[in-house]
C-alpha cells in the first residue's frame, strides 16, 4: 500500500496526499530539533538550546494546522475504510511527534542548565549513544509511514527495547556517579532527565510503527506483543 486509492473526487485525492506531505514535513522538523538538541547537549552549547527551545511553537503550530485540516476532511468528505484509517493514523501521528517535539525541548532545556552550571562531558558518553539510537528510530518510522511499510515499521518496533536496555545502563551509571561525588547531583539529575526523555522518543517512534500497521492492515497492535505485532502485520487487510 505505497500510494493512496483514486476516488471520483480529484480534490479530496488531493487533501490525503497533502496531509501526508504536512505530516512528513512536521516529522522533519522534530528530527531537526532532535538533533539540535542532541548537539547542544553533546556540545554543552547553551545558544543551541536556546534555539531548541524557541522553536518548540512551530511544531506545536503544525500539529494544530494538520489536525484541523483532518477536521475538515472527516466533516465534509465522510471517508470510510482506508481513507478514515489515513486520517486516523495522521491524528495519531502529529499527536506523537508533537511530544517527541516537546522531549526535545526538555532536552534543549537540561543542555542549556547543564552549560550554565559547568557539568562534565564525561557523562554524556551514554546518554549521546542513546540519542542518536532513537533519532534514527524516528527518522526510520517516518520513512516506514511515508512508504506505508509494515516491515520496515516492525524493525523500528523491535529496535525499542534495546533504547530501554540502554536506558536502564545509563541510570546505573549515573547513580554511581552522584555515590561517588554528591556534588555532581544537579547536573547529574539533569542528564538523567534528558535520558527520560530520549527514552520516551523512542516509545513515540514506535507508537508511529504502530499507526502505519493500523493504517496498512486495519489492525490495532497497540498493547500487544512484538510477536503478535509481526503477526498482524503479515496478515491481509481489513478491508480484503
Amino acid at each position: 500500500m505505497d500510494k493512496l486509492g483514486q476516488h471520483i473526487s480529484q480534490q479530496f485525492d488531493e487533501e490525503l496526499e497533502d496531509i501526508r506531505n504536512r505530516v512528513m514535513a512536521m516529522g522533519g522538523l522534530v528530527e531537526q530539533q532532535l538533533s539540535d538538541a542532541l548537539m547542544s547537549l553533546s556540545d554543552i552549547d547553551a545558544e543551541l538550546a536556546e534555539v531548541v527551545i524557541t522553536n518548540d511553537y512551530k511544531i506545536n503550530a503544525m500539529e494544530v494546522a494538520i489536525d484541523e485540516e483532518c477536521t475538515q476532511i472527516l466533516a465534509r468528505r465522510q471517508p470510510a475504510a482506508g481513507d478514515l484509517r489515513l486520517v486516523i493514523a495522521v491524528i495519531k501521528t502529529i499527536t506523537d511527534l508533537e511530544r517527541i517535539g516537546d522531549e526535545a525541548e526538555r532536552v534543549g532545556r537540561m543542555a542549556l542548565h547543564f552549560a550554565e552550571t559547568g557539568g562534565e562531558s564525561k557523562m554524556l558518553v551514554g546518554i549521546s549513544h542513546l540519542g542518536e539510537h532513537v533519532r534514527g528510530m524516528l527518522h526510520d518510522a517516518l520513512d516506514a509511514f511515508a512508504r506505508m511499510d509494515t516491515s520496515a515499521a516492525i524493525r523500528v518496533a523491535k529496535q525499542d527495547a534495546k533504547a530501554d536496555r540502554e536506558y536502564e545502563s545509563i541510570l546505573r551509571e549515573l547513580i554511581t556517579y552522584m555515590m561517588e561525588d554528591s556534588r555532581a547531583i544537579p547536573n547529574v539529575l539533569d542528564v538523567m532527565w534528558s535520558a527520560r526523555a530520549l527514552e520516551r522518543i523512542g516509545d513515540r517512534a514506535r507508537n508511529i510503527c504502530e499507526y502505519v500497521i493500523y493504517l496498512v492492515k486495519g489492525k490495532d497492535v497497540r498493547h500487544v506483543s512484538l510477536d503478535q505485532v509481526e503477526a498482524h502485520a503479515r496478515s491481509k487487510t481489513d478491508d480484503d
